[in-house]
């Protein structure tokens, strides 16, 4: 149509060119359209004519100036888009949408168009020389932002960079890890598809396959790609694909079953009614232009006239493929009706005619709007009342292109703006295929995407979603499931991220998160429970007056004193007897107290250690011991002392009698004071937790503080045991009937036999057996001198009183 200032127009009305061999020796055939035609694409051109016509009788945009428009069928072809680009520029007309003569007016000023990004990329090189500004309805690729490369490229779709980081963000929403990919091989798909993937890593989610196809391609490839849809275990399809190229890939999906799958689109397919057929892609899920009404729109598109119809090649043919007519009465077969003009287009059920879902119409309707405002601030002017435009004007397409970038209005409720790359403020709607009780697909808005809102308040969902077979759940798609609390994500050999083992956490290691990469040690004071999710405090561990071991020790500990203090009373009652005035009475009275305290001391090992304890229980035991080791020691020397005081003129009981006694065991218990009493101001015994021996649980025990001094308190113990063991032995053999030298010598060999094997034993055991290796030490050893000494004179006293005399006593011929 001819007008002041003419807008050129370029849609993908066909898909397919026909393929021509030329035998370059006469001139090539012209390049014509083949394949069925889009309907949608169709209502796109007459979207276009209705927004200049509204433009037109506007009385406050451009008022008194005719807009007009030149339109083309690239037929989605690099090709055919390079070929009408410089038609346009050459406005020539021969082509034409309406069929009409040639224009009068000239140039074009602008372009709406191309649907597809590559087209759009061949247009864009070839008029921005020109200076020709190019504002694409459906042109998504991330790519054509690149001023640098299309610095005349405007566009009313949001770019795929966008949509990308949106589809990324709603994987990771839903928990998707584990997906497949496919993308149209064409710069729509593979910038978009690269964009999406670069953001998909940044959100931690893997790509099982990512593989891509084109309509052209052979069928081949197309049943390749197919089939790794169908042997994946990824449950989610993300699909960057054209319209054209999706329908090809489930036309041959839909011939063999295969298991469900969760399929995520791009706007480019996910909104288009003409997939609905497809009914195992219920449950889609996508972004999509937000929907629109474009008042008077839907009356435009139906109301067209038989000669309407035959004036125009594109309307002729989608009314003969509408109502299976024909328009040349000439020609109609006999198994074909002619079109009378009586159809009915009010009920046709085809996408022409659709205006539920006005997303990319509503595109190409501000595109319009877009190039008439930029004409509209050339060459306008506003006055005091009214609006005064020139039409007369010499208006350069660069002007245009200068106020292009300049341009901010609203229409029918949505503002539209360029940002420096030429681009729209992003807004998305999410869309759900959701199928009917009857058994039909439709695509229910549940959501919106906005770019421009602050990072974390983009995505909003205000409807429940409908999956895959209908399923209300959201469905799981991961390599590998989440790894509990207690366990570490381990990567799988030579696979992706998102493919790992589940590993329990080391011992002393927790994991308290879901799908932890690394375990954190415990305190030192803590321990991992079973599940190893928590740290739990360590059990306290020591030798307890309620543990079995601590009552059986604490039992014989006290059964010993017990016996010790009846020896006692037993002696005191006998004192005058022979047997206990035989061997010096004070000086068994005094080991038999020397026991007591013996079998007393062990008891301060059992129970929790304090600071007192510690210093308490090393030192009675080393001092007691050898106030023990010491009478023992002087009733050996009495046995020997005795013996040589009995050869003529010996006077040896003169030089060790009772008064040396007293201060031999005086002294040698003076010495072992002394080693004590240095231990502890120097560095006593002090209560520790011994958090090494065992990892799971906390021993309080006592340090020894300086371990030069416990030993040295049990070295001079055993040095007294060995000498007094050494003068047991000279003795054993000496005349007399009760030899106490020979009960002397069993309870030191015990004695030392006990000692000797504690060093290793005590050593060795861990935790509180180390106690209990002590304590056993000291009743063994108590017990070994008690039964060894006491108990045979006691048998006499209380059994054998017969034998208890000073004469059965002297009696060397007895055994």
């Amino acid at each position: 149509m001819d007008g002041d200032f003419i807008i050129g127009g370029i849609f993908s009305i066909h898909n397919y060119v026909q393929t021509v061999n030329n035998d370059y020796t006469t001139m090539p055939v012209p390049v014509r359209c083949r394949g069925s035609m889009e309907s949608r694409e169709l209502r796109f051109t007459r979207a276009m004519i209705f927004a200049i016509e509204e433009i037109n009788n506007s009385s406050e945009l451009l008022p008194g100036i005719r807009l007009g428009y030149q339109i083309y069928d690239s037929c989605a072809s690099v090709t055919v888009a390079v070929h009408v680009a410089f038609q346009l520029l050459n406005s020539l007309n021969s082509v034409f949408y309406t069929g009409n003569n040639c224009s009068q007016s000239g140039m074009v000023m602008a372009v709406v168009g191309e649907s597809g990004s590559t087209p759009s990329i061949s247009i864009s090189r070839v008029i921005s020389s020109f200076n020709i500004p190019q504002v694409s309805h459906f042109a998504t690729c991330a790519c054509l932002s690149d001023k640098q490369q299309y610095p005349n490229f405007f566009r009313t779709i949001p770019s795929d960079q966008f949509q990308a980081r949106a589809l990324a963000k709603l994987i990771k929403h839903f928990g998707w890890t584990w997906i497949g990919a496919v993308r149209s091989d064409s710069d729509y798909g593979n910038n978009g598809m690269a964009s999406f993937l670069e953001a998909a890593q940044k959100e931690g989610i893997c790509v099982e396959y990512s593989v891509s196809f084109y309509r052209t391609h052979p069928q081949s490839r197309i049943q390749r790609v197919a089939d790794i849809i169908r042997r994946s275990t990824a449950m989610v399809v993300v699909a960057f694909a054209a319209i054209g190229d999706m329908a090809i890939l489930l036309e041959e999906l839909s011939r063999e079953p295969f298991p469900p799958r969760q399929w995520i689109g791009s706007e480019s397919w996910v909104t288009s009614p003409e997939l609905t057929r497809f009914s195992f892609c219920a449950g889609a899920v996508g972004f999509g232009i937000q929907k629109s009404v474009i008042p008077g729109l839907r009356e435009f598109l139906l109301n067209l006239s038989l000669s309407q119809i035959a004036a125009s090649a594109m309307l002729t043919e989608f009314w003969e493929d509408a109502f299976n007519c024909t328009l040349k009465k000439s020609v109609a077969a006999s198994d074909q009706k002619v079109c009378d003009g009586n159809e009915d287009i009010q009920n046709l059920q085809s996408p022409y005619t659709d205006t539920s879902q006005l997303r990319i119409t509503n595109m190409v309707y501000k595109a319009v709007y877009t190039i008439a405002h930029a004409i509209h601030n050339a060459v306008c002017q506003r006055t005091n009342v009214t609006v005064q435009c020139d039409k007369l004007t010499r208006l350069e397409s660069e002007q245009v292109l200068t106020q292009l970038k300049k341009v901010n209005f609203s229409k029918n409720g949505y503002a539209l703006s360029f940002n420096d790359n030429g681009d729209p403020v992003a807004i998305y709607e999410l869309v759900n295929w959701q199928k009917t009780e009857s058994g039909i697909i439709k695509m229910v808005t549940v959501g919106l995407y906005d770019a421009s809102l602050p990072v974390g308040q983009e995505f909003q969902i205000d409807r429940s979603i409908t999956w895959m077979e209908g399923s209300m759940e959201v469905p799981v798609s991961v390599c590998t499931g989440s790894c509990p609390p207690g366990t570490r994500k381990v990567l799988q050999k030579g696979k992706p991220i998102c493919c790992y083992d589940c590993i329990l956490c080391p011992e002393g290691e927790i994991s308290n998160t879901t799908d932890s990469a690394d375990c954190l040690p415990c305190h030192k004071e803590f321990w991992p429970n079973e599940k190893r999710d928590t740290c739990i405090p360590k059990p306290v561990e020591f030798l307890s007056f309620q543990d079995i071991l601590g009552i059986i020790l604490a039992t014989f500990a006290v059964f010993g004193a017990c016996l010790a203090i009846i020896t006692v009373a037993v002696f005191f009652r006998h004192r005058t007897s022979p047997i206990v005035r035989a061997n010096n009475s004070e000086l068994s009275f005094l080991l038999l107290i020397s026991l007591t305290l013996c079998f007393l001391c062990s008891l301060t090992f059992i129970g929790a250690p304090s600071e007192w304890s510690c210093m308490l229980r090393h030192t009675s035991f080393g001092i007691t011991f050898v106030l023990c080791i010491s009478c023992v020691l002087g009733k050996t020397m009495v046995v020997l002392m005795a013996f040589k005081a009995t050869l003529p003129g010996s006077n040896v009981m003169k030089w060790f009698g009772p008064p040396q006694q007293r201060m031999t065991v005086l002294s040698f218990t003076i010495v072992q004071v002394l080693i004590c009493t240095i231990w502890l101001v120097l560095s006593p015994p002090f209560p520790i937790k011994n958090l090494t021996t065992y990892k799971e649980k906390i021993i309080l025990e006592c340090a020894l503080g300086s371990a030069i001094g416990f030993w040295a308190v049990l070295g001079y113990i055993g040095l007294l045991a060995a000498f007094c063991f050494v003068l047991a032995v000279l003795a054993r053999k000496l005349p007399d009937n009760f030899n106490e030298a020979k009960l002397i010598t069993f309870s030191m060999l015990i004695f030392c036999a006990v000692w000797i094997t504690f060093i290793p034993a005590y050593v060795s055991s861990p935790g509180k057996f180390t106690v209990v290796v002590e304590i056993f030490a000291i009743l063994a050893s108590s017990f070994g001198l008690m039964m060894c000494i006491f108990a045979p004179k006691c048998f006499i006293i209380l059994f054998k009183p017969e034998k208890n005399t000073k004469r059965n006593l002297m009696n060397k011929n007895q055994s």
